[in-house]
């Protein structure tokens, strides 16, 4: 009994750690909070049910792949078709920076994730391309042309 008391209370302190960035990245990727707490919910299964690694980096990585990847489900599954106005979302991670993401949802989805992980959780290059599973010189580009995006959306 105490093993499974064991990995309950591990999994509560890592959920309480990583919650706001799971759900961040959910919401930035889906932008419906409905969804984004229906990804909060499935990674928190998954930390239960899967061999998640123990150390602090890869466990790190692999939270953030597996929401990644649970927000793609969720945009491929055909109940993916009502969004909510930006304007009626009442946000708390992002209330005070509304207009910037705003302007981050015009990006094509893979831009915002490189984007997010760069300048939100600090992850270099490097460090990306093995979370998204992708060579260095491609997060590099998708990282140059999102920033140039950005600098275009801005202007306008």
């Amino acid at each position: 009994m105490s093993g499974s008391s064991d990995v309950k209370e591990q999994t509560e302190k890592i959920i309480k750690q990583y919650a706001d960035m799971i759900y961040r990245i959910a919401f930035q990727n889906l932008k419906n909070r409905a969804d984004a707490e229906d990804v909060f919910g499935e990674v928190c299964v998954a930390l239960l049910s899967k061999d998640v690694p123990k150390e602090e980096p890869h466990l790190k990585h692999w939270i953030i792949r597996v929401t990644i990847n649970k927000c793609h489900n969720i945009q491929k599954s055909p109940w993916h078709t009502r969004t909510e106005r930006i304007d009626d979302i009442k946000e708390p991670v992002y209330e005070d920076n509304k207009s910037v993401f705003e302007e981050l949802w015009q990006l094509p989805e893979k831009y915002r994730n490189v984007i997010y992980l760069y300048y939100c959780e600090g992850y270099t290059i490097q460090e990306i391309a093995e979370i998204l599973q992708k060579s260095p010189n491609t997060i590099s580009s998708w990282l140059t042309r999102a920033r140039k995006k950005i600098r275009t959306i801005l202007t306008e």
